[in-house]
């Protein structure tokens, strides 16, 4: 028996047992003729005692054990002297009687411990490691949790686990697939699942109403620290159901979740929605951050025409923020602002700024152009009192400049403290534009996938205005993260068909690529609808985590590199010559 009890679990109600650890070593401290070490495993870390006088030769064997040293020891559990209120096991200490070195470890490269000395890239070539450290293995955990509480609250409502294949086929929309070559089908291609959509829609056909699935999918795209090419969806689809059975059932899911997994009550309140057009609109964002205000103030009637200041006069869009009690900033500071706003990563062409003096008056960096009565009237316009800060933006394209202002709202919301970790704000996003277009392919493209039903009462101008047709979508955010989105399915192979030719499909192009989907909803397919969360967002938000990396085993770089694995790599000329694939050389 390689142990009888793990190292998180004693307390002082064992004391005077004889008792079996395994684990590795933590760290090993010398006092005199006393050497301490901390043994760890998974559980937690038990205080070891190796005393000199009672037995040198153990003692001297104990002094010689490194980090991360795989050992064995039996002795007797003893209550601390100096006991350690941080450590579960803080009570107790085990007076060792017998060591055994099951394994012995270099010196790693980096500390095994929660602050560690090592890098993102060094500790994803060792993350076997970097699993080790007590906050990430806590991470894992909480997947694990996170996972078996929507598994136990699913189960209840007899929605049914259902596995669906891997290898697919290629789908036109959407982001890059990952292709694989088949040997048995030479020149011939699967694809690696973006989803399981069309497949969960199939399984609504076959009657089986209500379905979920922890499913791995995969997209070709640019990574950022919320995107991997390979993630994990919490995918589900239910038949006969409108989109507020699927809000209510899945905003229920949420709030258990929350209360089970991370104490943490959302109450009885039903989530907030706003419609895409309004969280545009208002916060230049379809996953606005509502754990604060600072919502977005139209000023083209303030300014405009009211002085030859031309920026403002040609301007699509102006439109403003106030920062509470910020009119203090200092000039470096709202050089450090303006300098954000133009940076190739928000791509504004200045900021505007004002200050709300004691007095009410206001203090701009356009004061030569406008009076203080039009300053006054921009005060009051964005109902900001003495002491606030007033940021504004304008230009030529409204969208893109609310864009720009949603991303100078969160900085502020960042700098005043206002984005607490701990803290959850939750809505839905609706009405969505059913098409959206890509200036790229010179066509209108689905916003969220072609499959989405449009709203029942915008589905005659497709004929006429198809770029105004809303579609029955809906998105779960939180804390300015999407966390989830769905939709109402097309299950009608009439309007799918229609879809299609929207979206520039030919009817031999729509039959070649989804045939077996139309064909299906020739069979009596059901209403139905569905939405899929994204479980390593949604698990890094419960950790606190800025991302999804480090709630993941074996993550991939924002290269798509799994540096650990050394993939992807190069492959032997046989497996090429069995795929019948030749490779063309690389450009310099």
């Amino acid at each position: 028996m390689y142990r009888t009890h793990n190292c998180g679990e004693l307390r002082i109600s064992e004391v005077g047992q004889t008792v079996t650890l395994a684990g590795w070593v933590q760290r090993t401290r010398k006092m005199g003729g006393m050497t301490f070490v901390d043994l760890r495993d998974r559980y937690g870390i038990t205080q070891l005692v190796f005393n000199e006088e009672t037995d040198a030769d153990l003692c001297a064997r104990a002094n010689k054990l490194g980090r991360e040293f795989v050992i064995q020891v039996e002795g007797t559990v003893n209550e601390r002297y100096a006991k350690n209120d941080k450590m579960a096991t803080g009570d107790i200490e085990i007076i060792v009687s017998s060591l055994n070195v099951l394994n012995a470890s270099e010196v790693p490269p980096f500390t095994i411990e929660e602050n560690t000395d090592g890098g993102d890239d060094l500790r994803m070539k060792y993350r076997y490691l970097d699993l080790r450290r007590s906050n990430v293995r806590a991470n894992l955990e909480l997947r694990h949790k996170f996972c078996l509480a929507v598994r136990e609250y699913l189960d209840n409502l007899d929605f049914l686990e259902i596995e669906t294949p891997i290898l697919v086929g290629s789908t036109p929309e959407g982001a890059r697939d990952f292709i694989v070559p088949s040997r048995m089908n030479p020149g011939q291609f699967y694809a690696l699942p973006q989803s399981p959509q069309t497949l969960k829609q199939l399984l609504m056909v076959a009657g089986m109403d209500r379905y979920f699935q922890i499913v791995k999918c995969f997209r070709d795209e640019d990574l950022r620290a919320d995107r991997q090419p390979e993630f994990t969806q919490i995918d589900c689809e239910m038949s006969y159901v409108e989109q507020d059975d699927i809000i209510n059932t899945f905003e229920g899911l949420t709030k258990y979740l929350f209360k089970k997994v991370r104490n943490y009550d959302l109450g009885d309140t039903p989530f907030l929605r706003l419609s895409w057009h309004e969280a545009m609109r208002r916060f230049g964002s379809d996953k606005p951050d509502m754990r604060f205000g600072m919502e977005f103030v139209e000023l083209k009637d303030v300014f405009q025409g009211k002085s030859d200041f031309a920026v403002f006069n040609d301007a699509a869009y102006i439109g403003g923020i106030c920062a509470e009690g910020c009119a203090s900033y200092t000039r470096k500071q709202i050089d450090e602002l303006t300098n954000f706003v133009k940076s190739q990563q928000v791509g504004a062409k200045g900021l505007v700024y004002a200050r709300v003096a004691e007095d009410g008056s206001v203090k701009s960096s356009v004061d030569k152009f406008y009076s203080q009565d039009v300053l006054q009237q921009l005060r009051d316009a964005m109902g900001a009192k003495p002491s606030d800060l007033l940021l504004i933006l304008s230009g030529e394209d409204a969208n893109k400049t609310r864009k720009q202002l949603c991303e100078l709202r969160l900085l502020m919301g960042e700098r005043l403290g206002l984005r607490d970790k701990n803290k959850f704000a939750l809505l839905w996003v609706v009405d969505f534009p059913m098409f959206e277009y890509s200036e790229e392919e010179d066509r209108l493209m689905a916003m969220h996938h072609p499959f989405t039903s449009p709203k029942p009462s915008d589905i005659d101008k497709l004929d006429t205005n198809p770029a105004e047709v809303l579609a029955d979508a809906y998105d779960m955010v939180c804390n300015g993260v999407e966390v989830g989105g769905g939709s109402i399915r097309i299950h009608d192979a009439v309007l799918q068909a229609k879809i299609f030719k929207v979206l520039g499909f030919t009817p031999e192009k729509a039959q070649e690529q989804f045939g077996f989907l139309m064909n299906a909803f020739k069979y009596g397919a059901p209403p139905h609808g569905g939405l899929a969360y994204g479980l390593d967002r949604f698990v890094s938000l419960f950790a606190g985590l800025d991302s999804i990396r480090d709630c993941i085993a074996f993550p991939k770089n924002n290269s798509g590199r799994d540096v650990m694995l050394d993939a992807p790599s190069v492959v032997d000329q046989k497996q090429l010559d069995e795929l019948m694939l030749d490779l063309r050389p690389l450009q310099a």
